[in-house]
């Protein structure tokens, strides 16, 4: 078994605040993936008033064997009311900036493309201050679908490829490393002021190679954001860790992906793809588009 290492150890959260940020989340039945997702930076975000809901769940119909999300249940039908409710707890946190991600949704023609563009406009009609950033999923490829997400003009669109080329049918087995790739592509063409962002988990026996060579693809698609953390075991039935990655391997990951050209990149051993999500508003002022 290997002991996590001390730098992995997050400091206890201020409960008060935690709890009135999930008083707004249960009043309003929300689902967020700090909670479903098991995330080791719940307190810090929840503390400092910040949350990534998770809409159109919480059943997913992938079983990434990574994920703490559950996939047993069947997924129900879309709420019409949960973009409006969405956005009233935006309003009720006085959120500057959004992250709305979903599960997969492959029951769904459109992958659930046509729920993010609800969401989007429900939170723009309430809180126009609010930037927002939707992290979706590979929406099985369909095109047309990612369209109708840009065209309601997200501030950032987050797609994450997760992992390397060689570990993607062990650890992401329904998903596919080029049409991830394809995704961010697509975003970028068809939507050039979006800026557009990914995010790695390492510790699954990768490379320190293959991790580059991973950057250096997702600069080919012009990339904008990068993220790069330590995978974390949820549960002895989910893949196990195969080694703690030591902080000075994220700067100089984090070092080659600014040498290269990324805008941002936001690589440490707690780093999760939503984690800080709000630092984009100063990228937005200082790279403006």
């Amino acid at each position: 078994m290997i002991v996590k290492p001390e730098w992995l150890r997050v400091k206890a959260p201020q409960w008060e605040r935690v709890g009135n940020v999930k008083e707004v989340l249960r009043d309003l039945g929300l689902n967020t993936v700090c909670e479903e997702a098991s995330c080791p930076n719940i307190g810090e975000c929840f503390n400092a008033g910040t949350a990534t809901f998770l809409i159109m769940g919480p059943a997913c119909t992938r079983a990434c064997p990574y994920c703490d999300i559950d996939f047993e249940k069947k997924p129900k039908a879309l709420d019409p009311s949960e973009p409006d409710r969405l956005a009233e707890a935006v309003r009720r946190m006085r959120l500057n900036h959004v992250v709305i991600t979903s599960v997969n949704r492959d029951d769904l023609p459109d992958g659930g493309a046509s729920q993010f563009v609800r969401c989007i406009e429900a939170v723009r009609s309430v809180s126009p201050q609010t930037t927002i950033e939707v992290l979706i999923p590979d929406l099985c490829g369909n095109g047309t679908a990612l369209e109708l997400i840009l065209q309601a003009k997200p501030e950032v669109l987050n797609h994450n490829t997760e992992t390397i080329p060689r570990l993607y049918r062990r650890v992401r087995p329904q998903g596919d490393y080029a049409r991830s790739l394809a995704v961010l592509s697509q975003s970028r063409q068809s939507a050039p002021s979006v800026y557009t962002k990914s995010g790695i988990m390492v510790g699954l026996g990768e490379t320190d190679e293959e991790v580059r060579q991973v950057i250096q693809d997702l600069r080919s698609v012009d990339c904008d954001i990068l993220t790069i953390g330590q995978y974390l075991q949820p549960s002895q039935k989910h893949l196990g860790v195969q080694e703690f990655v030591p902080p000075e391997q994220f700067d100089a990951w984090r070092k080659f992906g600014e040498a290269i050209g990324f805008l941002q990149v936001v690589s440490s051993p707690l780093t999760r793809s939503s984690y800080h999500a709000e630092q984009v508003r100063e990228l937005m002022q200082k790279y403006p588009r």
